[in-house]
C-alpha cells in the first residue's frame, strides 16, 4: 500500500512539474505572470540584453506591433512606476550616428529596421516618464522598436510595468494608451 501511494504521488508530482515547466518554456520575454498584468491584448513584447541588477548597463528593446500603430505618432511617452529606481541615459549627441545614440526609435519598413531621427528626449524623473519626440512623425501601420541603451537597472530585482502612450500630430493633446511592457529584473 505504501509503495502504491508513493508511486502515485511521484507520478502526480512529475506530471505537475512537466506541465508547469512546459508552460514556462512557452513564456516570452515578459516572463510568466500569474496574477495581475496589463490585461488581454495590452501586453507589449520586449527584450533586455541582461535583465539583472548585476550588470552596470543594460539595453531595453521595447516593441510596438504594427496593429497598435493605427495613427502616426509625434510623441512617445513611457511611464514607469515610482518604485523603479533605475537610471536612463537620455543625452543625445548630435555628432554621433543615429545607431549610436542612447535612445533610438526604429521602424520596421519591409522587414528592415530603420532609425528615425529624434528631435528631443525629456526624462521627467519626478513624474516617472520619458517623452521621446521624433523629428518627423512615425508613420502608422509599422512595427516600432524603442531602444533604451545605457540603462542602469534598479538596485533590487522586481517586476515593473512600463506603459506606452502616444500623441498624434495635429491631434488634441490627448495621450492614447498603446499597451504595457511587463519588465522583470532579476537579482544577479
Amino acid at each position: 500500500m505504501n509503495r502504491t501511494l508513493t508511486a502515485a504521488l511521484a507520478s502526480v508530482t512529475l506530471a505537475t512539474t512537466a506541465l508547469f515547466g512546459a508552460s514556462l518554456s512557452k513564456a516570452n520575454a515578459q516572463g510568466f505572470v500569474i496574477f495581475g498584468g496589463p490585461g488581454e491584448g495590452n501586453s507589449l513584447n520586449f527584450s533586455l540584453d541582461y535583465g539583472t541588477n548585476g550588470h552596470p548597463r543594460d539595453r531595453y528593446r521595447l516593441r510596438i506591433p504594427s496593429k497598435k500603430m493605427t495613427f502616426a505618432v509625434s510623441q512617445f511617452s513611457i511611464e514607469y512606476p515610482d518604485y523603479y529606481d533605475g537610471e536612463f541615459d537620455t543625452e543625445l549627441d548630435p555628432d554621433r550616428r543615429l545607431s549610436r545614440q542612447p535612445i533610438r526609435i526604429r521602424v520596421d519598413e519591409n522587414g528592415d529596421y530603420e532609425d528615425v531621427e529624434i528631435e528631443a528626449v525629456v526624462w521627467d524623473a519626478e513624474n516617472h516618464v520619458i517623452d521621446i519626440f521624433p523629428k518627423e512623425p512615425v508613420p502608422a501601420g509599422n512595427k516600432v522598436e524603442i531602444v533604451l541603451s545605457n540603462v542602469e537597472n534598479p538596485r533590487f530585482g522586481g517586476m515593473y510595468f512600463f506603459n506606452c502612450r502616444v500623441f498624434s500630430p495635429g491631434d488634441l493633446p490627448l495621450a492614447r494608451y498603446l499597451g504595457t511592457w511587463v519588465i522583470g529584473i532579476g537579482n544577479g
